[in-house]
This record gives C-alpha cells, sequence and structure tokens, in this order.
C-alpha cells in the first residue's frame, strides 16, 4: 500500500533536511513539498505544490497524506509583530493539522521548541505551548512533537545572535549533563533524522522530545 507524505516548512533549518532525508527513506511513496506561491523552490524526488496558508481550506485536494511534518516558524524579529508570529507559529501549523486530519492523515510530527508552555512568560514559547496544546487536541493515531533547544546550521540568512549563540553552545554543551542536557544545542539535521526515524517506528498516541532524546533518535 503506497504512503504519501507532506511536508511544511521546506525552506527552513530542519524542514530542508526532513525533505532530503524523506527522500533517502523507503517508506514513502511519495512526499509533497507545500511551498508559498512564487518560491522557485527545486527539489529532486518530491512534488513540489503551491499553497496559500491564509486561503489552505481552498488546497484540501492536496491535503491527502498519512503524515505530515510540520516545520513552520519563524522569529519574532522577521515577523515584524506579534500578529504575524502568531500566524505562522500557531495559525498555520493548527490548520494544517486539523485539514490533513480530516482528510484521514493519522501521524503528525510538529516541530516545538525547548522550553514550550501554555504558562511561559515569555511569548514565543507561550506560543508554541499553546500551538503543542492544539494539535494534541486533534485525534491522529500519532502525534511527535519535537522541542530542541537551539538549532545549529547554515542558514540562508544571516542571524549575529544565533551565530554567536552557536559558538557559545559548543562550549557550553559538554557541562550539560544529566536533566540538563536537553538544553543542549543540536543540529538541524539531528532533528530532521529523528523526525524521519520517529515517523517509521510503530509508536501510536502522543510523544514529547526533548533534545537529548531527539540526538539519540538522529544518530547515524
Amino acid at each position: 500500500m503506497s504512503k504519501k507524505a507532506i511536508v511544511a516548512g521546506a525552506t527552513g533549518l530542519v524542514g530542508g533536511f526532513v525533505v532530503h532525508h524523506l527522500t533517502q527513506s523507503h517508506i514513502f511513496d511519495e512526499v509533497v513539498v507545500l511551498v508559498r506561491p512564487g518560491s522557485n523552490l527545486h527539489l529532486d524526488g518530491v512534488t513540489i505544490q503551491e499553497v496559500d496558508y491564509d486561503r489552505l481550506e481552498d488546497f484540501s485536494d492536496v491535503l491527502k497524506a498519512d503524515t505530515v511534518f510540520c516545520c513552520l516558524g519563524t522569529t519574532m524579529k522577521k515577523a515584524g509583530s506579534k500578529a504575524n508570529f502568531y500566524k505562522v507559529d500557531f495559525t498555520y501549523p493548527h490548520q494544517l493539522a486539523r485539514i490533513t486530519y480530516q482528510h484521514g492523515a493519522t501521524q503528525f510530527s510538529l516541530v516545538s521548541s525547548s522550553g514550550a508552555s501554555e504558562k511561559s512568560l515569555f511569548y514565543y514559547s507561550r506560543v508554541k505551548g499553546e500551538i503543542e496544546t492544539a494539535v494534541c487536541q486533534i485525534d491522529f493515531e500519532k502525534i511527535d512533537i519535537f522541542r530542541p533547544s537551539l538549532l545549529l546550521g547554515k542558514r540562508p540568512e544571516k542571524r549575529p545572535g544565533e551565530n554567536a549563540g552557536a559558538v557559545v553552545a559548543k562550549l557550553v554543551n559538554p557541562f550539560l549533563v544529566g536533566s540538563a542536557k536537553k538544553y543542549r544545542a543540536i543540529q538541524a539535521e539531528t532533528v530532521a533524522i529523528a523526525m524521519v526515524a520517529v515517523a517509521e517506528d510503530q509508536n501510536r498516541g502522543v510523544r514529547i522530545l526533548e533534545s537529548d532524546t531527539i540526538a539519540q533518535y538522529g544518530r547515524r
């Protein structure tokens, strides 16, 4: 029986690696990558589908899949406002989850963030917690939530703050042991490898994976 995967957020750091490793996997016969109109993204071995996330209901016909990988996300600086940030990090993922579930998806993998909590004092973490809760209220057979700490990897745009953080993280990581391991910075590709690996297992229900657990699944 053929299996289909959908990837949202493929132009991002984690999403790009997810697409790459899905094309190397043998569990999905078709991989559909959702992009915004005019993205000019070209990838071998996948189907590129333009969608308007503000009108996702209009694209229901292409949102039929077995597994959905949601790697959507932005930063407050890039979003420009709390409203825009909320739209990208909550509204779009929630709509994607709801519509794909209605069309038969059984698995949903979500990239969240370390510290995600609806009770967080920080807006970023609070929104991440809200989307986790909203997705978990949808009756997928399998929901996997990935909470990486600082993501390491080469981005197309410059982020001086994150670059400096990456340097510090490489020095600090070895000292984060025991329960503090979940705060270790992690390579974006490691997260992607873990997402594909976890999608392949037979576990059901909701799982939340922090950076230390993600690193275990992401070992090649």
